[in-house]
């Protein structure tokens, strides 16, 4: 079973989750930009951490065996802090650098007239630059948050169908697949979707435009949840095609809308990573 995380913040891992995550068949993954739990007091501090999501953070994972690209943007929590807007005015030097594979996170956390005037500018930057957009949809009021989005999608010059909508669950997953965008499905330990709810979802939805992530971060997560989902898929009665659809050529196609995707590790990892850039540039999948 070879593994793409499409959402996955490994600066808040450990290297024991790399071994872990190569060993259960994870062989990319992409990290977007996000709050780090602590509120940033200068914008200066963002570009230290892009710097970080550009070249420290792929470098680690690649002694590991597993590629690593990231999406770059202001993300909707940290959209409402003043002090933070002139990241966005920065944000375009970033874009351009090859490893950003998307502007992300995106979207919205409470829905304020900041995090509106946010999502729109990213979403315009998201076109100028064509690349697609990964948007994360709010915690709360999650039906109105997506309309809300649509919204804002629809008038930007981006595409639906260049938009990932993230964080999903049962009660949005229709509309979001009615806009045409990507569906995405974060399965993370007692909030979020689970393995037996996502295995429920790709029964009525099916598998099209489908991504699984574990959005593992700084909180109580598990890096190996795409893992648990693949094998609960299986139990299911899904093909090994069907995970294999979801849980890495869906991932592969939404992201290499950007052109820029890269599916091979820049250093060996030692032992096993000879195999798992075999895999990556196409060699037979692995049991």
């Amino acid at each position: 079973m070879r593994i793409f995380d499409p959402h996955i913040h490994m600066t808040s891992r450990t290297t024991d989750d790399y071994e872990a995550m190569y060993a259960a068949g994870v062989r990319a993954l992409v990290e977007p930009a996000f709050w780090l739990g602590q509120p940033r007091t200068s914008p200066d501090s963002f570009y230290d951490y892009f710097d970080a999501l550009l070249g420290w953070e792929p470098f680690r994972a690649a002694q590991y065996g597993i590629a690593h690209q990231c999406t770059l943007a202001l993300n909707p929590k940290e959209a409402n802090d003043p002090r933070c807007a002139p990241v966005l005015t920065e944000l375009p030097r970033y874009l351009v650098k090859d490893n950003v594979v998307a502007v992300g996170e995106i979207g919205y956390d409470s829905m304020t007239p900041a995090e509106d005037a946010a999502l729109a500018t990213q979403l315009q930057l998201a076109a100028a630059h064509g690349l697609p957009a990964l948007v994360h949809t709010p915690h709360r009021d999650k039906l109105a948050g997506l309309r809300r989005t649509i919204a804002v999608v629809r008038e930007s010059d981006l595409p639906p169908d260049r938009v990932l909508l993230d964080h999903l669950n049962e009660t949005t997953v229709q509309e979001a697949a009615d806009s045409g965008a990507w569906l995405g499905f974060s399965v993370y330990p007692d909030t979020k979707m689970d393995e037996d709810r996502m295995v429920a979802v790709l029964g009525n939805h099916g598998t099209h435009k489908v991504l699984v992530n574990s959005a593992a971060d700084w909180g109580r997560s598990d890096p190996l949840k795409t893992r648990k989902v693949g094998d609960a898929m299986l139990a299911a009665g899904f093909s090994e095609d069907d995970v294999d659809q979801v849980l890495w050529r869906n991932p592969v196609a939404f992201y290499g809308l950007s052109g820029r995707l890269r599916l091979d590790t820049a250093d060996p990892a030692p032992a096993a990573t000879h195999e798992g850039n075999s895999i990556l540039r196409g060699a037979p999948k692995e049991a």
